[in-house]
């Protein structure tokens, strides 16, 4: 395999998770009679431009279509960062009412909302057609495609260039990095500005979050890699902030080469951070495999040990990266009997390559487990002060990664 970013052909793996159904992939009932697909989930580094990428056993277009579950706007933690960055974009980038901002991968509207109701024109990329019917029950202006060179030169052509392009938990996601970042460059006006936010390497390494690697994450971000990448195409990265999202992201700031803005301070902090960490060379990971299975026999001996004492285990979220883990464990639902999730488009489906089905809240409420499994554990604060009523008759929580807590 080639690597997306350069085309070298040198690489080492970091990470092999055995194998697995694409992790949002849910099933319909009908589904259940029919065998799933299931694809090695592996990982490598790329020792020449230093980006981490799954191995490619899938086609793009089988891993997103248009009924791609993943809707935004669920999570209010999630909104108030949007409403944030939006708040911040006007003030750091004087983004108003005569500037022009493109969202790639605008998903259900969570963010450019937030720019229409200060009056700011805004244009959202998104390719699922279910998250932009939601986007344009908004109000919002909305364009169904992948984005890419196609699709930047008819918006070029059409004088449709930004002075702000956002792009978060997208970059991810991009199986053709070269033509993504050219087509960025393509509609960025001359003093424009990109922020991308994306999941940082780092975090996937030091806290052990394997399961944040799925078929549909193509890659995994360093400073270093996207800097290199964003290279290639003029564009030159000019700050970088150290979110807490996603449990540790980069938000990165990037110019066409030459550029009005200065460079700020964090890049030299966040370029030393991963150098010591030992992103740069394999040796780094060196650990990944051993913690992913420690973390996996962690959860096996917890789900026995609660079968074993008759204690009912259920989870919430119907997380991709929850799909990975149970998939990694080996989970079924006679040791997680469902999981509960707020998106509509979920309930009443089931897991993939688990089979677990997925419920609504109310199922709590009516089956009043002993344990809840909080898969999406990025949100555990949130989801644990959504779901306190729990604790009234004395259920506790909790989470598998990096290691197995209890939150009582």
């Amino acid at each position: 395999m080639k690597c997306r970013s350069c085309g070298a052909a040198t690489g080492h793996t970091v990470l092999d998770l055995g194998a697995s159904p694409p992790s949002n992939a849910i099933l319909s009932q009908a589904d259940l009679s029919r065998p799933e697909t299931w694809l090695p989930l592996r990982i490598w580094l790329c020792e020449t431009c230093l980006l981490v990428q799954t191995e490619d056993f899938a086609a793009p277009d089988t891993l997103f279509h248009s009924e791609y579950p993943y809707l935004s706007s669920y999570s209010r933690s999630w909104l108030d960062h949007a409403e944030r960055f939006a708040d911040m974009a006007r003030t750091r980038f004087n983004v108003g009412h005569d500037s022009f901002v493109v969202e790639i991968g605008a998903n259900d509207g969570y963010l450019l909302q937030y720019f229409q109701q200060a009056g700011i024109p805004c244009l959202g990329i998104e390719p699922t057609s279910a998250a932009a019917e939601i986007a344009k029950a908004k109000n919002l202006d909305i364009e169904v495609a992948f984005f890419g060179r196609e699709t930047a030169q008819r918006l070029s052509s059409q004088g449709q260039l930004a002075d702000l392009i956002v792009t978060n938990n997208v970059f991810a996601h991009v199986p053709d990095i070269d033509d993504f970042l050219a087509g960025i460059s393509t509609i960025l006006k001359p003093g424009g500005v990109v922020s991308i936010e994306v999941a940082h390497l780092l975090s996937l390494v030091r806290e052990n979050q394997f399961d944040t690697v799925y078929h549909e994450h193509f890659s995994y971000w360093s400073l270093a890699a996207a800097e290199n990448a964003l290279s290639k195409q003029n564009l030159t990265v000019f700050d970088v902030e150290l979110l807490l999202t996603h449990g540790g992201s980069l938000r990165i700031l990037a110019q066409h080469a030459n550029g009005p803005q200065k460079p700020g301070p964090s890049l030299a902090h966040v370029r030393q951070q991963e150098a010591d960490a030992g992103l740069h060379s394999a040796a780094g990971y060196d650990l990944m495999q051993s913690r992913a299975v420690a973390a996996k026999n962690e959860l096996l001996t917890f789900l026995l040990d609660k079968k074993k004492a008759g204690e009912s285990v259920c989870a919430y979220g119907a997380a991709a990266k929850g799909n990975t883990l149970l998939n990694f464990a080996g989970v079924r639902p006679d040791l997680v009997s469902w999981v509960g999730d707020a998106n509509p488009m979920k309930q009443g489906r089931f897991l993939p390559g688990s089979r677990i089905p997925i419920v609504s809240e109310a199922q709590i409420r009516q089956d009043k487990p002993n344990w809840i499994l909080i898969l999406p554990w990025n949100i555990k604060d949130e989801i644990i002060s959504q779901l306190d009523y729990a604790r009234g008759w004395n259920a506790k929580f909790v989470t598998a990664i990096p290691r197995l807590e209890i939150h009582a």
